[in-house]
């Protein structure tokens, strides 16, 4: 928070609605899509090495912040059940980057298939369309709040 500027009480109500209703959304989603059972930090790198591409463990424990003796295991996980594979470094042979297979983009794609279509089935039976759209019109709010 910069400076010292008060902040209102709609804000903080607004806030604390949207935490906890985004974090409840997420576990809704998550009972639908996680048929691995992939804990979040694996699925989190899962998803950062399929959209930001290959990296060493010591970079993603820097983008997730975490300890690299955690990125480790969490690596070592992904690659023992083939969704992550480690190759030499191109640059630095002493290195390995980490990279989804196949396998683990499917999971990825497969989860987010089934995590939209819940929700798509839950808005659909329990919103209007003048809801569903002003749900939109929220997102479009919160991505502007996120700097999306």
């Amino acid at each position: 928070m910069g400076g010292t500027r008060e902040l209102d009480g709609s804000a903080v109500r607004t806030a604390r609605a949207v935490r906890v209703t985004v974090g409840r959304l997420r576990r809704r989603m998550r009972e639908h899509y996680d048929r691995a059972e992939l804990t979040a930090s694996q699925t989190a790198v899962l998803g950062r090495l399929e959209r930001d591409g290959p990296a060493t463990a010591s970079e993603l424990a820097a983008a997730e912040d975490v300890r690299q003796q955690s990125m480790a295991m969490t690596v070592a996980a992904l690659v023992e059940r083939g969704f992550a594979r480690r190759d030499p470094d191109p640059h630095d042979g002493r290195r390995q980057v980490v990279s989804a297979t196949p396998s683990g983009r499917d999971l990825l794609a497969s989860a987010r298939s089934a995590g939209e279509g819940w929700l798509a089935g839950a808005l659909q039976e329990q919103l209007s369309a003048a809801e569903q759209r002003t749900v939109r019109e929220a997102m479009a709010l919160l991505d502007r709040v996120t700097g999306a």
